[in-house]
Parts: structure tokens; C-alpha cells; sequence
């Protein structure tokens, strides 16, 4: 798909967006697409990956110089993930290294949390994480059971986190946990924690055996007797009991991410449905001559085209600063359940070999079907919208 010549003329980029777009998908096509299928094998991508991508300027692109990025608008972060997943390539997970883990250090964290962390990511020598959900506790935060106990200039961490991106490689977790300080009266208060993956303690099990996204690590994280500093928590040692506020801060951009991870990945099984069904020949005509075959494309056609129109206007607004947590709520509702429906009907199209494990269409349709479940499950999305009715 060349998103220059769009289903919709967008009208969102300028020149430098285009030239960054043509940087980054060589970088796909070289660095990316070649080692795919051996990192699903593995459960994660080779850290010689992120260490290339930082080489080149494609991590934490939008931090400020001072901390080894370039600076730029969130645009350049939206071409990274629609390249991505136009090429199916889930594995990854640059995105929220880049655009969730890092802006978190950046907008509340101290001058030498700033320092210490972020010219690493932008480097990719620091792989980052962020650790909130619990095997008992998704889209609730408030549900958190993970403590970490004030004791003297310390936190003493216990607790377990469940499906973490980019937690098996990561070197540094931002962990979501209820600061208890006995001196105060001992009410829980949630907070964000940076916890170093050499802490004596915090132990990673293996990657987790997924449906999709085989290539992107998720694991399990677990916390016993976790030392760190009282000078870890997010923002200072004063944050204490900030953590809600951090976490609904990023939570629109990242629902935005999702739909337009969505998108990308409706446009590049539409390509693969259309490209099957213009080849494969049936009753001595190709299957795209069909009536319902091609009624069914251009269905796919429209929706997708709807979905990017939801997705560059959120993106104006959230450049205006005018995106709202309900409207980054619905873009990530709607666009994730028509990037499945796409998913199907073009596997659907694909018969038989749709099915296959080796054909990009089956590995696509089971890689889109998280976006429904993560960054907060769909039927969440209907209730945070429907609360502002």
C-alpha cells in the first residue's frame, strides 16, 4: 500500500513526513521483514534490531534533542506504527517504547530520571516497559494489588504482572503499584515505580505462548522483595499517590495508537484479498470477477477509508491539543472491530489457504484480533463512552 495515494487524499503530512516514511520502510524492508519469521520462532526481536532502529533515528523520535530525540510532532510516530503494521510486521515493539514508556519519563519524571533514562531509549540500548495489568486486574488500575512498602530511603516491591509488552527484554519497567508508607497511616496509594530489570528480585518468565504477535515478547513479571530507591517513583519522592493521573494522561494517545495500528493492519489484509482474489481462478474466471467478491472488497474499501478519516482527525485534534479520552476511546473501539471484520472477510476470501499458517493473511488475522482486547477492552471503550452521552 502506498499511503501517498491513499483510499482518502490525507492531508496530514508535509515533505519531511514523506521523506521519513521512505527512511523507515527501507528500514522495514532490510532490517525488519527479513528476520520476521525466525524472531516468532524465538518469542521476541534481537536486540541488534533495536540498537539498528536507535542507530538510525526511529526510536523516541518526538523526545527533545537534549535526551536523543529529534523533536518532532507525534506524525512521524504515526508513520512508524502504520509502516509496521503495513508490512505485518507485529513483532517490534517500538511503539510503546517510544510513544507510551518514554513520553511517561518525559512529562512526569525528574531532571535525572529524564537524564538517566530517555538518551538510552533513544538509543535502544534501554529497552522499556510498562507494567499495569495483573492477573486479576485489566482495564480496573484502581484494582492494583502490587505493593511497594516505604522502608527508610527505600521501596521494597511485591507483586505480579501479567501480558507486559517488551517485558522479557526490557531493561527498565515502569511498574504500576500501590506505595504503602507506614509512617503515614499505611493507605495505599498508586503510584509508578522505574524498576531496573538487574534488581535482585524481579525475575521474567518466558514469553507467553499467543494466539498473534508471536514475534512481540510479552511475558509475565514478578516482584519479590524488590529494593529500589524511594528516588524511583515517577516524578520524585513526593509523587507518591500520582499514579492514577500519570496513567489517564497517556491512556488517549495510546487508545489512538491502537486504531491506527488497526487501520494499517485493515489496509495490508485488504491488499492480500485483493491481490488472492484478482489471481485465483474459479469456474474460469478470477474470484475478484465475482459479483459478491468484489461488492465484499469495496465494503472493505469504505470502512477502511472511514477509519482513516477517524484516526487523521483525531490526530488534528491531538496536535490542537483538543483530543478527548472518549474520542480516543471510540477511534480505538471502531476501528478495532472493523480491522477484524476486514481480517475475516479477507481470510474468508482466501479459502483453504487462509487457514495456512505460512500464507501473511492467517498470521495478519490473528495478530489484529488483540487490538480489541489491549489498551483497554472494547467493551470498556462502550463504557467510557457511554458515560459522557
Amino acid at each position: 500500500m502506498d499511503w501517498r495515494n491513499p483510499m482518502l487524499y490525507r492531508t496530514l503530512f508535509e515533505p519531511e513526513h514523506d521523506m521519513f516514511r521512505d527512511a523507515f520502510r527501507k528500514f522495514v524492508e532490510t532490517e525488519i521483514t527479513p528476520h520476521h519469521a525466525a524472531w516468532e520462532a524465538d518469542q521476541h526481536i534481537s536486540r541488534e534490531a533495536w540498537l539498528k532502529a536507535g542507530e538510525q533515528g526511529f526510536l523516541c523520535p518526538t523526545m527533545p534533542e537534549e535526551y536523543g530525540g529529534a523533536g518532532v510532532d507525534r506524525r512521524f510516530s504515526l508513520i512508524i506504527l502504520e509502516e509496521l503494521c503495513g508490512a505485518n510486521a507485529s513483532g517490534p515493539g517500538f511503539a510503546l517504547h517510544s510513544d507510551i514508556v518514554a513520553p511517561y519519563i518525559r512529562n512526569y519524571g525528574t531532571p535525572e530520571q529524564k537524564q538517566s533514562w530517555l538518551p538510552k531509549m533513544a538509543t535502544g540500548e534501554v529497552i522499556g516497559a510498562i507494567a499495569m495489568t495483573e492477573p486479576g486486574t485489566g482495564s480496573d488500575l484502581q484494582g492494583i494489588k502490587t505493593r511497594a512498602v516505604v522502608d527508610g530511603d527505600e521501596l521494597v516491591l511485591d507483586g505480579e504482572k501479567i501480558f507486559i509488552t517488551n517485558g522479557f527484554m526490557a531493561d527498565l519497567v515502569i511498574v504500576a503499584a500501590q506505595v504503602v508508607d507506614p509512617a503515614t497511616g499505611g493507605e495505599p496509594k498508586l503510584s509508578l515505580v522505574l524498576v531496573e530489570a538487574s534488581r535482585d528480585g524481579f525475575t521474567k518468565e518466558k514469553p507467553l505462548n499467543k494466539l498473534g504477535q508471536k514475534a512481540q515478547d510479552t511475558c509475565i513479571l514478578n516482584f519479590s522483595g524488590v529494593r529500589v530507591p524511594k528516588s524511583n517513583l515517577l516524578g520524585g519522592e513526593n509523587a507518591i499517590g500520582g499514579g492514577l493521573m500519570m496513567l489517564f494522561g497517556e491512556l488517549a494517545w495510546e487508545r489512538l495508537m491502537i486504531a491506527i495500528g488497526s487501520v494499517a493492519g485493515a489496509k495490508f489484509c485488504y491488499e492480500q484479498a485483493l491481490a488472492y482474489t484478482r489471481e485465483r481462478r474459479a469456474f474460469g474466471r478470477s474470484l475478484a470477477e465475482f459479483q459478491d467478491v468484489r461488492f465484499k472488497l469495496a465494503d472493505m474499501k469504505v470502512k477502511i477509508s472511514a477509519g482513516q478519516a477517524m484516526v487523521d482527525q483525531c490526530m488534528t485534534n491531538l496536535a490542537l491539543d483538543k483530543l478527548r479520552p472518549e474520542d480516543a476511546a471510540g477511534a480505538k473501539l471502531w476501528c478495532s472491530e472493523m480491522a477484524f471484520e476486514v481480517a475475516d472477510t479477507a481470510l474468508q476470501m482466501h479459502g483453504g489457504y487462509g487457514y495456512m499458517q505460512e500464507y501473511p493473511i492467517t498470521r495478519a488475522f490473528a495478530d489484529i484480533r488483540v487490538n480489541r482486547i489491549y489498551g483497554g477492552a472494547n467493551e470498556i471503550m462502550k463504557e467510557l463512552i457511554s458515560r459522557k452521552l
